[in-house]
């Protein structure tokens, strides 16, 4: 019976790592293009890039059902396609075109896919808080078992909101938890110059489950989101995870010149020491579950994919002027 069984479980591990690799590495060269997209003109609005913090929503959503819900933020391409969204629909969604997520309607910053659980990001800082938690009760009232994860940054710390959810949260012992992306900077300001005290203090004062974590080490991330996902699942309430995180890009797109609020040095630094997607193939080169051969084929099929993509994007047509009005509700 061992002998049948370990390698079955060493090969289901090895298929999630590898797994998890190339979604981070399919975030960031998804990331990479819509870059690309402004830089050339042809996205309308800015972007935010996720990129440099990948490993907490693979990390997050691969401890997630398909039927679970997310909500997410500004900030929220990583998310989306963690969760199971195409890029070809969101590239087409960031150039306003009909074959978009919303129909070219939402952009960037509010693209939604309830098919993967995708419940919508939000430009609205903790805008999606209540609607993370207002899933979670459904879930709690149906009794279907799924649970909902909002996705908000450190900024989401100074809005009253948050507070109010997490109460009842935690009143109602409902299946949400507030991943809590600190990326230092709320848009030029290091947070620590915008939030007083323990972070964490702030969900346990509620008596939520309250942990951190080193949001670059996906491994790390994804065990202590299993684990408050399935306390979540089997009925024992809220619970809110720090993920100490950092964004190698400024605030959007636009954010290029950056010494006025951080170094080049701190930029690099986070970027050769501490990027989540180069060590961790780093690691699974040390333990024999891929070479550097195969990651580097990895990176080269998303770059191909990402183009693809992109190009639907750009070949798709925009929406009609007679749809303007369509599925707009307030």
């Amino acid at each position: 019976m061992t002998t049948i069984t370990q390698p079955k479980e060493a090969s289901a591990k090895v298929e999630l790592w590898l797994r998890m690799y190339r979604q981070m590495v399919a975030i960031r060269q998804f990331e990479a293009q819509v870059n690309e997209l402004y830089t050339r003109a042809l996205m309308p609005g800015l972007a935010h890039l996720y990129i440099g913090e990948e490993a907490v929503a693979v990390g997050v959503c691969e401890a997630l059902e398909r039927t679970d819900y997310i909500t997410s933020t500004h900030r929220g391409h990583g998310h989306c396609l963690a969760k199971g969204a195409s890029p070809d629909k969101m590239f087409a969604e960031l150039l306003g075109k009909k074959a978009g997520y919303c129909k070219g309607k939402g952009g960037s910053m509010h693209i939604a896919d309830p098919a993967t659980g995708n419940l919508g990001a939000n430009a609205i800082v903790c805008g999606s808080a209540g609607i993370a938690t207002g899933a979670a009760f459904s879930a709690r009232q149906l009794k279907n078992g799924r649970v909902a994860v909002c996705f908000i940054g450190e900024g989401a710390l100074g809005q009253g909101v948050l507070y109010e959810v997490m109460n009842l949260a935690q009143l109602f012992k409902l299946p949400v938890i507030y991943v809590c992306e600190n990326n230092l900077y709320t848009e030029y300001t290091h947070y620590s110059e915008t939030t007083a005290g323990d972070i964490l203090m702030r969900a346990t004062a509620f008596g939520l489950e309250a942990a951190s974590v080193d949001g670059q080490d996906v491994l790390a991330v994804h065990g202590i989101a299993e684990r408050l996902v399935d306390r979540a699942r089997r009925g024992n309430g809220p619970a809110f995870l720090l993920c100490n995180t950092y964004r190698y890009h400024g605030h959007h797109v636009g954010d290029i010149n950056r010494e006025y609020y951080r170094s080049k040095q701190e930029e690099q630094m986070w970027k050769t020491e501490r990027d989540p997607i180069a060590n961790f193939g780093k690691w699974l080169v040390e333990q024999n579950a891929a070479d550097p051969t195969s990651l580097a084929q990895v990176q080269s099929e998303l770059e191909l994919e990402m183009k693809a993509a992109v190009d639907f994007a750009i070949a798709a047509p925009y929406p009609g002027v007679d749809e303007v009005a369509e599925d707009v509700y307030a």
